[in-house]
C-alpha cells in the first residue's frame, strides 16, 4: 500500500468525503496528491467533468484530463443524460452553457434530438434565438417547444406578483384628496388623520379626505418597453417579453415593445403570446439607441402618463448627443424615463459608463435590475415616486 493510499485510510468519514471532492475537482492522475480513486458512480461523475474541463485553452502541462465531447451529436446527447443523471439542475445549467462556450456545440442545438435532451433555462433560450435564422424548419417546432416551457415557467414565478404590485400603484396613482362623499376610502381617511383624534367627542375629525377618482376619471397608463437586441442582451430580452405579455394583460395599462438594434421593430401586436415575440427578435448586430427612442418618442401621446423602460448596456453605435436631448426631451415632457443596464439574475453587467453617467445627470440613473425587483421599478414609476435603485447599481 502507497503511502497516500494508507493516508486515505486512516481518515475518517468527514475526510474522506472532503478528499472525494477534491479529487472530484482536481480531475485526478499521479499527480494530482489526493491518492484518492474513484469508482462507480463517481468514476462517471468524473468522466461527465472530464469531457468538458479537460481540454481547456491553458498550455499542456501533462496533467490535463484527456476526455472530450468531439462533434459528434448522439455523445453530446449521451453526455446531456449524464449531467442531468449526476448534478442538480441548477450545475446542469452552467455545465450546459460552458459546453456551448467552451466546445462550440452551438451547431448542434439545431438538431431536435439534441434539443430533447438539454435542461431548458433563459440562458439556453438566448442561445436558441441567436440561431433562430440558421434553424431548419425540422427543428424549429421543436425549439418553440423549449422556449414556451422556459416562457411558461417564467410567466408562474412573476405574473402574480407583477399584477399585483402594479393594481396597487395604479390604484394609489388614481388616489383623490377631494373625493366625493361616496368615493371616500374610509381606511385610509381615518388612518392619515389619527393625530387629529378628539378624546372627548371619541372621534376623528379628518383634515384630509382620501378618496379614489371614479372609473370614468381614472387614465390609462401607457408602458413602453424598448429592448436592446444584442447579444450580451439575450436574458433581458427573454424576460422583457414575459414581463410585456403580462402588462399587456393588464386593462389599465397600455404596452407597447418595441426591439432595436441598428433597426427597429414594435412587435407590439404579438404581446398576447412571448413565444411570438422572442421569435420576433434577432439577437446580435449593432445598437443605434437614439434611433430607437425616436421611435419611442414619436408614438407617446400623453406623455404624463408614459413610462417608457429603456433596457440596453448603453454601448450606442448611433449619435449620442442626440440620444441624450431625446431623453431629456421625455422627461421635460412629463414622461417617467428608466434606464435598466439589464433585467436579469446575472449580476453585474458590462455597460457603457460614461453613457450611464450622462443619463443619471439628466435624473434618469441607469441599474441593473433583476426580475424580482422590476414589478416594485414600474410600480414606483407609475406613482412617480423614488427608484428603488439596487446598492449594487
Amino acid at each position: 500500500m502507497t503511502a497516500e493510499a494508507m493516508g486515505v485510510a486512516e481518515l475518517d468519514d468527514a475526510g474522506r468525503e472532503r478528499l472525494r471532492r477534491w479529487r472530484l475537482v482536481l480531475g485526478g492522475d499521479a499527480a494530482d496528491g489526493t491518492g484518492c480513486a474513484l469508482g462507480g458512480r463517481d468514476a462517471a461523475m468524473d468522466g461527465a467533468l472530464a469531457a468538458l474541463y479537460g481540454k481547456g485553452d491553458k498550455p499542456h502541462t501533462g496533467r490535463e484530463r484527456s476526455a472530450g465531447l468531439g462533434a459528434s451529436a448522439p455523445s453530446v446527447a449521451r453526455w446531456l443524460g449524464d449531467i442531468r443523471t449526476y448534478f442538480p439542475s441548477s450545475v446542469v445549467q452552467v455545465m450546459q452553457r460552458d459546453a456551448i462556450d467552451r466546445l462550440g456545440l452551438s451547431a448542434l442545438l439545431l438538431e431536435p434530438e439534441m434539443l430533447e435532451a438539454v435542461e431548458a433555462d433563459v440562458h439556453l433560450v438566448g442561445t436558441l434565438l441567436s440561431l433562430n435564422k440558421a434553424m431548419p424548419e425540422t427543428t424549429k417546432e421543436t425549439a418553440r417547444a423549449v422556449v414556451r416551457k422556459v416562457v411558461e415557467d417564467l410567466e408562474k414565478r412573476l405574473a402574480t406578483r407583477t399584477r399585483a404590485t402594479l393594481s396597487g400603484a395604479l390604484d394609489r396613482s388614481a388616489r383623490i384628496n377631494r373625493p366625493r362623499h361616496h368615493d371616500i376610502d374610509w381606511n385610509r381617511t381615518i388612518a392619515a388623520n389619527l393625530k387629529h383624534y378628539l378624546p372627548e367627542y371619541r372621534t376623528v375629525v379628518p383634515e384630509r379626505l382620501i378618496g379614489y377618482g371614479r372609473a370614468s376619471q381614472s387614465v390609462k397608463k401607457e408602458v413602453i418597453l424598448c429592448i436592446d437586441q444584442s447579444g450580451s442582451m439575450a436574458a433581458s430580452v427573454v424576460y422583457a417579453s414575459v414581463f410585456g405579455a403580462v402588462l399587456a394583460s393588464m386593462r389599465t395599462i397600455n404596452t407597447r415593445l418595441v426591439v432595436f438594434d441598428t433597426a427597429v421593430v414594435d412587435l407590439t401586436d404579438q404581446l398576447e403570446d412571448p413565444v411570438d415575440v422572442l421569435f420576433g427578435t434577432q439577437l446580435g448586430g449593432g445598437t443605434d439607441i437614439n434611433r430607437a427612442l425616436a421611435y419611442c418618442q414619436s408614438q407617446i401621446t400623453r406623455p404624463t402618463e408614459t413610462v417608457v423602460v429603456l433596457i440596453s448596456d448603453l454601448y450606442e453605435g448611433g449619435i449620442r448627443n442626440e440620444m441624450l436631448k431625446r431623453v431629456a426631451a421625455m422627461k421635460g415632457a412629463g414622461v417617467q424615463f428608466v434606464t435598466l443596464l439589464a433585467l436579469s439574475d446575472e449580476g453585474a453587467p458590462a455597460y457603457d459608463r460614461e453613457h450611464a453617467a450622462a443619463l443619471a445627470a439628466l435624473g434618469a440613473p441607469a441599474f441593473a435590475c433583476t426580475p424580482d425587483l422590476f414589478p416594485e421599478v414600474m410600480a414606483a414609476a407609475i406613482e412617480k415616486r423614488p427608484l428603488p435603485i439596487p446598492d449594487t447599481a
